[in-house]
């Protein structure tokens, strides 16, 4: 069927349920003129296909993009002219539409494209070929559903633009999540997900441990060396801590030159196990400021979540009691919440 025949045939065709009947009291000729012109310049792609999946029309929009001749398409398989089509699914559409009687979409959110018909626009996307949205559209001669047209609409503005919006809002919420400095978890957001731990270590009986930590004799660093070289020390010490620590450990800034190490499904001596390597590693890993080679220790308090403790906050308060022994004790060691039970009992 030629475009100018197609046309013709389907200027007394009706859309079914949508109650409008395109025939029209013009005279054929100019009708088909008008449907032919409004058809080639519409900025849609129009495809007609009839119930064995062959092409009966299509217009300009569609020729320009897949970059071929009419006499190549029309009366051709769909699928033979667009190989790329998801076939099962295709045809799958197709049942439904012509049982159904009604329209069925499919969103770029779904499928990013059925055709691959490059797009030309003037931006850097993901893929090459235009996003679509895709109408189907059945309709009727004679009281039955011969034909089914496809409207193929380029999305693909919407797509980038859609897609840098949610890369923008996901950075956002890192940074939410993330201290500008260091570059792990801010207080809050490992605060938040402590609270989440100990609820999971409540419902299913597991393991907790914390480990809170503080860099030695800090404010003399910063009076020696200033800010910088104090920012600096934080940001190596930071990384030296990352590499010792698992997938699931939770490492957080808690404040000033504070730091705290969640640790999920582990007991008291496996995050002792941890804690100490922490330490020592550290000790073994001076910072290089300047013209300056610093050395850095850390006191560290551990605790495990027990029984009787009725909030994640008793859990800090444990670690935070264990951390000031060891300050107490001389700086640049271990303590965990036994040793502060020792030491009072011992005093």
């Amino acid at each position: 069927m030629s475009i100018d025949n197609g046309i013709n045939e389907m200027c007394s065709l009706t859309l079914v349920n949508q109650g409008v009947d395109i025939s029209t009291k013009l005279p054929s000729d100019i009708a088909t003129l008008i449907t032919s012109q409004i058809s080639e310049q519409l900025n849609t792609g129009v495809l007609v296909v009839d119930t064995d999946f062959n092409i009966v029309m299509w217009n300009r929009f569609i020729q320009v993009h897949a970059n071929k001749s009419t006499e190549q398409v029309v009366g051709q398989l769909i699928f033979d002219v667009f190989p790329e089509l998801p076939q099962r699914w295709f045809q799958r559409k197709f049942s439904g539409v012509l049982q159904l009687k009604t329209p069925s979409f499919c969103s770029w959110e779904q499928r990013h494209h059925l055709f691959e018909l490059p797009h030309t626009r003037p931006i850097t996307t993901d893929s090459e070929f235009m996003a679509q949205n895709c109408t189907f559209l059945p309709i009727e001669t004679s009281g039955e559903v011969n034909y089914i047209c496809i409207l193929i609409e380029d999305v693909t503005d919407v797509c980038h633009y859609q897609g840098q919006l949610q890369k923008t809002l996901e950075e956002l919420a890192l940074i939410s999540r993330i201290d500008g400095l260091t570059q792990i978890f801010n207080r809050r957001h490992w605060q938040e997900s402590l609270e989440q731990e100990y609820a999971k270590a409540r419902r299913h009986e597991k393991n907790l441990s914390l480990i809170m930590l503080d860099l030695d004799h800090f404010k003399k660093l910063n009076d020696n060396y200033g800010h910088q070289g104090g920012d600096k020390v934080l940001i190596d010490v930071t990384q030296t801590i990352k590499s010792v620590l698992r997938i699931e450990d939770i490492f957080g800034r808690y404040g000033g030159e504070e730091f705290a190490i969640i640790i999920p499904e582990t007991d008291i001596d496996g995050a002792l196990d941890l804690a100490k390597r922490v330490c020592e590693t550290v000790a073994k890993t001076p910072v290089s400021f300047q013209e300056h080679i610093l050395n850095i220790s850390v006191s560290v308090g551990v605790s495990q979540l027990n029984d009787d403790d009725m909030s994640y906050e008793k859990l800090i308060a444990n670690a935070d009691e264990a951390l000031y022994q060891a300050k107490a004790n001389g700086r640049n060691r271990v303590c965990t919440t036994l040793d502060v039970v020792s030491e009072t009992l011992s005093a």
